[in-house]
């Protein structure tokens, strides 16, 4: 009696057992949003921000010092090539130009009296040797007389020298004068006058630069000066297309192309000891752009890649996850520490032994970060790693890890979060917009 009552109570222990484990499964952990793997044209984007600039600008200098005597322009007016700009007083340069005419004239009469010196002490050198051989003159008389025309010959070229020296200071000054006078250097608009009439042009020097008296730009074509993340203008390439919003035109949407990548970074405070580093990429703008001013703001989007029903999952459904390493990847990442420590070793005059990974008690680089979706079957999910291609606007290109027609669990991100491999979950809405919160929105 007693052996029966204690097989009644293991069959009763037992059947409580079973039961709670029927009613655990039966109990979902926690409530998912699901979307599905399928194909999708994927158009990967780079949003940047920056200004409109005109592609061909010239900054107009002095280029003589004086005042400014005659303004014949104004900001905002159409100009062509060759046309009168400004005027600076000439009269400083007038002077010396006058001034090396007159000393050119003086040095020209010098000219002549040298040159009719020379003939005389010519012709009496010739006489005194004439003499000389008829025994009618002394050979002192013959030696005076040939070094007269030698010195008279020298004050002839010393005077033509002169002469061309002059003119060639007369041209530096006429060319100087000339610079009073400024002329349009290209067809455009005065987008800048930075000077009045009555004000002084300063001219630059080497280490100075001279006053920038206004800017000539051509408006007929625009580029958008815009500052790419050092994170993504690895991905930006020459000839991608881009569309440009301006701030000013809000309306509107204009198209263009990437025609330049800067190389230099342009680096900025970003708080603390933080420092953001972007690239300058200009995009010229297609076509005319109607009452356009360079420094307006503007938002570009740059399509740096595409794909054609190319089998995406929603943003939403990528996280990282610690998975195992597997044996291989183990010994790989131990036998670089290993070397590495083997390295440090001898930089501290240490003979180290051969080096060897040690896999068996370094738990250290056993596990790594994952990308992956949780997949759902049958109420459970299985953590699943992919491998990532393209990000689309709202989908990832999915290049290997899992196929078409699975279902993904794409949110509530607190869930995902914490959702573990093999968990039993159930549906709280249908559908797969819900898992499209955002870039990386599971991550």
């Amino acid at each position: 009696m007693k052996r029966i009552l204690i097989i009644v109570a293991v069959v009763v222990v037992l059947a409580a057992v079973v039961g709670s484990v029927l009613k655990g499964r039966g109990k979902a952990e926690a409530r998912v949003e699901t979307g599905k793997v399928e194909a999708r044209d994927l158009t990967s984007i780079v949003d940047c921000s920056g200004t409109i600039e005109p592609k061909r600008k010239v900054d107009v200098s002095a280029n003589a010092m004086g005042t400014i005597v005659k303004l014949a322009v104004v900001e905002g007016q159409q100009v062509q090539a060759g046309d009168l700009l400004m005027e600076i007083d000439p009269s400083e340069y007038r002077a010396a130009v006058d001034a090396l005419q007159a000393g050119i004239r003086s040095a020209r009469a010098d000219l002549e009296l040298a040159t009719a010196s020379l003939d005389k002490a010519e012709q009496d050198r010739q006489r005194a040797e004439k003499l000389f051989a008829e025994d009618l003159a002394s050979q002192e008389l013959v030696d005076n007389a040939r070094t007269s025309a030698r010195i008279e010959k020298a004050r002839l070229e010393a005077s033509r020298h002169r002469v061309q020296q002059l003119e060639a200071n007369l041209a530096k000054a006429r060319h100087d004068l000339g610079k009073v006078t400024i002329a349009a250097p290209m067809t455009g608009v005065i987008t800048r006058l930075n000077v009045e009439e009555g004000e002084n042009a300063i001219m630059g020097t080497l280490n100075n630069p001279g006053t920038v008296l206004l800017v000539i730009a051509d408006l007929g074509t625009m580029e958008a000066w815009v500052e790419v993340d050092e994170t993504e203008v690895v991905n930006v390439a020459l000839g991608q297309p881009a569309k440009v919003t301006i701030d000013a035109f809000p309306d509107s949407t204009f198209t263009g192309h990437v025609t330049e990548i800067g190389n230099s970074p342009i680096r900025s405070r970003s708080g603390g000891n933080q420092e953001a580093v972007d690239f300058e990429v200009k995009i010229t703008l297609d076509g005319a752009l109607p009452n356009i001013r360079p420094g307006l703001s503007a938002k570009a989007e740059i399509t740096v890649a595409e794909r054609k029903q190319a089998l995406a999952v929603p943003l939403g459904a990528v996280t990282v996850r610690d998975m195992p390493l597997k044996d291989a990847d183990v010994r790989r990442y131990a036998g670089r520490r290993a070397k590495a420590q083997a390295a440090a070793l001898k930089d501290l005059g240490f003979v180290p032994r051969t080096a060897k990974a040690d896999t068996a008690g370094d738990s250290r680089v056993k596990r790594k970060e994952t990308e992956g979706v949780f997949v759902l079957k049958d109420g459970f999910v299985k953590f699943v790693p992919v491998t990532i291609g393209i990000a689309g606007e709202n989908d990832f290109e999915v290049i290997g890890g899992i196929g078409a027609g699975q279902t993904v669990v794409t949110g509530p991100f607190r869930i995902l979060r914490e959702l573990k491999d093999g968990a039993q979950v159930e549906l709280a809405k249908k559908g797969r917009d819900k898992g499209r919160g955002g870039k990386g929105q599971g991550r």
